[in-house]
This record gives structure tokens, sequence and C-alpha cells, in this order.
């Protein structure tokens, strides 16, 4: 345990958070037919986000010209990139499978309470 991993809990974190925001969005605007195209889109986006935050540290780390292993955190570990991106990924699986149901409930029940008005 030389390395600090508590990166690696935030980067779960960064995958659950968009992951609730997009499903909740798609349900509303009925962008996806489908509970399985519905996981697999709202997971695809959550990593679109992940790798892009990934990109922008990178970008950001270049601009800077200094040392971008300090920067970045990778904390001398190869991967840390492709971790951080998986972490999220799994957040965003996590979520869908633990709160799916639950959430569909829940947007359904507003939907009806709307259409009662």
């Amino acid at each position: 345990m030389e390395r600090n991993n508590y990166d690696k809990l935030a980067h779960f974190i960064q995958g659950t958070t968009p992951a609730i925001v997009v499903r909740e969005i798609f349900i509303r605007m009925k962008v996806v037919n489908g509970k399985g195209w519905l996981f697999f889109v709202v997971a695809s986006v959550t990593l679109a986000i992940s790798a892009a935050y990934e990109l922008v540290e990178m970008a950001v780390s270049l601009a800077e010209g200094g040392e971008a292993d300090a920067f970045l955190g990778t904390q001398g570990y190869v991967w840390d990139t492709q971790t951080d991106m998986l972490l999220a990924l799994l957040g965003a699986v996590v979520v869908q499978l633990m709160f799916g149901r639950i959430h569909d409930r829940s947007v359904k029940k507003q939907v009806e309470q709307r259409q009662k008005v």
C-alpha cells in the first residue's frame, strides 16, 4: 500500500454520479428504448465523461510543462489513467444494478403524479 488509493474511490464515485444524472435525463426524455440499451448507453456516456476528464487532465499537465507525474498523481503507476476510467465504468454499472429498479419506480411515480394534476 505504497500508493494513496483514495483517488480510486473518487473515480468510482465519478462514475456513479453521472450515471444517475444521465439515466434520469434519458428516461425522462425517452432517448433510449429498452432497459438493456438504457443500461449500455448510460455506462458508455459515463465512460466517455471519465475519458474526457482524463484528457483534460493530461492537457493541463502538458500545458503546465512541469513534472507531469506529480500533477497527474499517477504515483509511478503506468496504468493509472486506464484504472481511473475502469473504476468510473464500474461505478456506473454498480449504481445501475443497485438502484435501477428503484429509480424506475420513482420516475414512474412522479410521471403518474404529474398526469393526475
